[in-house]
């Protein structure tokens, strides 16, 4: 494949996180706990995991490989558990804005990782990324917000879990198969999970049966899908890149909220959702010419 056909590949892991709320708002409404919500997620997310595992080919890793992969989810699953403490005491559209901040944290720790310096155009794509976001959470429009230091804690967490998550996707395993590769990133993350939210929804088999189909969905699009294209892509766009196109998950959100939840976009949103995907797509256009001229020099 061409690099551009990877990074397409890490803009729809983004966008899949981006119909995660929708799902999560529907079964908040339909009675459900933030335990319940995210335990479901994560484990028929796993199940799903490892049901494509065993339709596929894949081969016996050492022991050392798989505890490695299994802490590697570890970030996976401390994001979903940080983002969701954060809608607790936190308004939604300003809890979005903190977890947002991954898109910086990312090209920071790759100039301080990799020596690699931002160039200005990926810059200038970070800041009308982040004021795109700022737009999209319909931020500039809201009064009275209220701000919980608590809440902004969790949810600052959540950026620095999801960005460790990102570059580790494209970091460790990288000889693994990605279908292997994702399930033990999701028993990872699934783990954390049950150790810090306890899955007592178990015990109660109408709230399991409940959770059911919320779970199956938030699991393939929040569990199954994202590692799994991250996998594939990370490793060959890297992580400055990959934060950047992940960005996706916000015009998702937004057009998710205004066609299933019937909520209200104004139209700073939809110039929010533009912005976003004018500076992602500047900062691919930025590096399939970073990527084109190193081929080039190489032949």
């Amino acid at each position: 494949m061409k690099t551009w056909h990877y990074a397409c590949i890490v803009f729809l892991g983004g966008c899949c996180y981006g119909l995660l709320s929708t799902f999560v708002k529907l079964a908040y409404s339909a009675g459900f706990s933030v335990s319940a919500v995210s335990g479901g997620q994560y484990l028929f997310g796993a199940l799903l995991s490892w049901l494509l595992v065993m339709v596929t080919k894949k081969r016996k890793l050492p022991f050392k490989r798989i505890v490695q992969l299994l802490a590697s989810g570890i970030p996976f699953g401390l994001t979903g558990v940080f983002y969701y403490n954060s809608l607790l005491t936190l308004n939604a559209s300003l809890a979005i804005i903190f977890l947002f901040q991954f898109v910086w944290i990312g090209t920071l720790l790759e100039w301080i990782l990799y020596k690699k310096k931002p160039s200005a155009v990926k810059i200038i794509s970070i800041a009308v990324l982040l004021i795109g976001s700022i737009l999209a959470a319909n931020l500039v429009s809201k009064s009275g917000i209220v701000l919980s230091w608590k809440g902004i804690a969790w949810a600052s967490l959540s950026a620095l879990t999801f960005t460790a998550f990102i570059f580790l996707s494209g970091s460790v395993g990288k000889d693994v198969a990605p279908v292997q590769k994702s399930a033990l990133l999701s028993t990872g993350g699934l783990i954390v999970v049950f150790v810090l939210l306890p899955p007592t929804f178990l015990l109660d088999m109408s709230v399991l049966l409940g959770i059911a189909p919320y779970g199956l969905l938030l699991g393939f699009f929040g569990v199954v899908l994202p590692p799994l294209l991250f996998s594939i892509g990370m490793p060959r766009i890297g992580p400055g890149l990959g934060t950047i196109l992940t960005a996706s998950e916000l015009p998702v959100a937004v057009s998710m909220s205004s066609l299933i939840l019937s909520e209200h976009v104004n139209y700073l949103q939809w110039i929010g959702v533009v912005l976003i995907l004018g500076g992602i797509a500047a900062g691919n256009v930025t590096f399939s010419k970073k990527s084109a001229a190193n081929q080039s020099a190489a032949t």
